[in-house]
């Protein structure tokens, strides 16, 4: 039989077709994310940073409510590139229901690639040919005349990107309003909310300001603080200030018949170590969820 060779139409159609084992050692090389991830249609591209700090398997029926069922189709597209290329790796329950992680190797990667600011890698340049390169000087002055990359962040929590890169805008998401996006420039702030829900995201308050570091303009580099330090203070006090909410499954009692009935079931319900809360005016207290049961016992015995 005449053997069939198939070529892959582009490069990423190449990587794609490559055992999972060689897959992965490809991602080893932070240079190989970042070119995986560039080649990604935007949707998918999203899909990456939404899910860049996420651990845990996230269910593929939750991935589909973040578009409308009019992007179903890019959807799909989406996922199966991300498959395909094992960025995204598919996870069966006991009950055969789908859920999709992150390749380990990638997401590690592309962390510590967002967090340095983007820096990469790169091949040494040979000395027949520095004769031709740049002054430190034009690249600076170049620099400063594309304003690529590049983040102001002001003592008002306004922040100003100039940069006209589609991915930097999804990245500043991650942590902030993003209000307007101009052709060179993206205008938001970072506000109580958009930080939550990147600390949501497993995204902590330190390497968001590593970020806004890494990617400060040339012209506040050399300031210290290179961040004002109201901002980092205050993002560094909102992540403290979640971490010290704690959410407890619970049950309010009210409507005694008694002001005694309420006060021995709020001594019974101390004493046990069930009690979180107690209004003596209003006759309401509200106990542990766990020892709901054990509090119905109690109040039919007082009847």
């Amino acid at each position: 039989m005449p053997q069939v060779m198939v070529v892959a139409r582009n490069f990423m159609d190449m990587v794609a077709a490559l055992p999972a084992s060689k897959l992965d050692m490809l991602y080893d090389s932070a240079f190989i994310c970042e070119a995986v991830l560039r080649s990604f249609p935007p949707l998918a591209k999203k899909y990456v940073l939404q899910m860049l700090y996420v651990s845990a398997p996230v269910p593929a029926a939750a991935i589909e409510e973040w578009v409308l069922d009019e992007y179903a189709s890019k959807h799909k597209v989406a996922v199966d590139r991300l498959v395909q290329l094992r960025v995204f790796v598919e996870v069966r329950d006991r009950r055969k229901e789908v859920s999709y992680r992150m390749n380990n190797k990638f997401q590690a990667n592309m962390q510590k690639y967002l967090v340095s600011g983007g820096s990469l890698p790169r091949e040494p340049v040979p000395s027949s040919i520095t004769a031709r390169l740049p002054t430190l000087t034009e690249l600076e002055n170049y620099a400063l005349e594309q304003w690529e990359g590049i983040v102001v962040v002001e003592t008002n929590f306004r922040l100003y990107a100039y940069s006209a890169s589609r991915l930097q805008c999804e990245i500043l998401r991650l942590f902030s309003r993003v209000e307007y996006q101009l052709p060179n420039l993206i205008v938001g702030a970072i506000t109580k909310e958009s930080l939550y829900g990147a600390f949501d995201n497993g995204i902590t308050a330190e390497q968001i300001i590593a970020f806004l570091q890494q990617n400060a303009h040339p012209r506040v580099v050399d300031k210290i603080p290179i961040v004002p330090e109201n901002v980092t203070d205050q993002i560094r006090l909102w992540e403290n200030d979640r971490n010290r909410v704690e959410m407890v499954l619970s049950h309010v009692y009210e409507d005694f018949p008694s002001k005694d009935m309420f006060e021995q079931c709020c001594d019974y319900a101390r004493d046990n170590g069930f009690l979180l809360w107690e209004d003596a005016k209003k006759m309401r207290l509200i106990v542990r969820g766990e020892f709901h049961e054990e509090m119905r016992v109690f109040l039919r015995r007082q009847r």
